[in-house]
């Protein structure tokens, strides 16, 4: 299968392991079986990689995702290509023309839910589900995570309010997985479904230190996942 196939109706769940800077890790990734690597473009990330230390990456074999947060749509379509790059994780809040620009069948496009909580706290869905589906057009798949804004900060949120959400798009579960919670999380969002959740975003659970992944968390969370 081509790496840029990855999301046509995966027969199980997705994993993807985010800011990876090194190959080692990248190596251990794919071990363990993880189907999407991703890299983080954004100088103020712990994380931050540039264009030419991710094309020195090999990837063997996963799909290539880069997170990009204040580049214009032609920087991210020159760092993907500089970088060999199959998607593009926008994390950024941008709209409709921006992922149609970047090219939507390889947009990622990530989404808050507690941005729209109401005053105790809790998702709107209705508004949650409101914003998806004007976008879902525009993407290949969402990326749900936790807080209001960034990543990468170990922060949960609600699963079971995302069960039975209907975005008009596949989408990843992100936010303060680690391999002693991932399989919960994904049963309280509902389980794998191919038109609903497909995978999950793994990334700070699964780490020694900021951008360094440990291999052994890594395994562990993809066994907690598929057994």
């Amino acid at each position: 299968m081509k790496p840029a196939a990855v999301f046509d109706s995966p027969s199980r769940l997705l994993v993807k392991v985010c800011g990876l800077t090194r190959q080692q890790d990248a190596d251990a990734c794919a071990q363990a079986g993880v189907d999407l690597c991703g890299f983080i473009f954004h100088p103020a990330s712990p994380r931050g990689v540039t264009p030419a230390v991710v094309a020195g990456l090999h990837s063997h074999g996963m799909a290539r995702v880069g997170v990009f947060v204040k580049q214009s749509a032609d920087e991210v379509l020159a760092i993907m290509d500089a970088a060999r790059l199959d998607f593009a994780q926008l994390h950024g809040g941008q709209d409709a023309a921006f992922c149609d620009r970047v090219g939507p069948e390889r947009v990622i496009r990530v989404a808050w839910p507690q941005r729209h909580a109401d005053s105790a706290g809790h998702a709107d869905r209705r508004a949650l589900e409101a914003e998806l589906a004007g976008l879902a057009p525009h993407v290949r798949c969402f990326l749900l995570d936790a807080g209001t804004s960034g990543g990468g900060h170990g922060a949960t949120m609600d699963w079971a309010a995302l069960r039975g959400l209907a975005p008009g798009a596949p989408w990843l579960l992100a936010g303060g997985l680690t391999p002693d919670n991932v399989a919960s999380a994904v049963a309280a969002c509902g389980g794998h479904a191919p038109a609903m959740l497909i995978g999950v975003d793994l990334n700070s659970g699964v780490e020694s230190a900021p951008g360094q992944k440990d291999a052994t968390r890594v395994a562990a969370a993809l066994a907690a996942l598929r057994g």
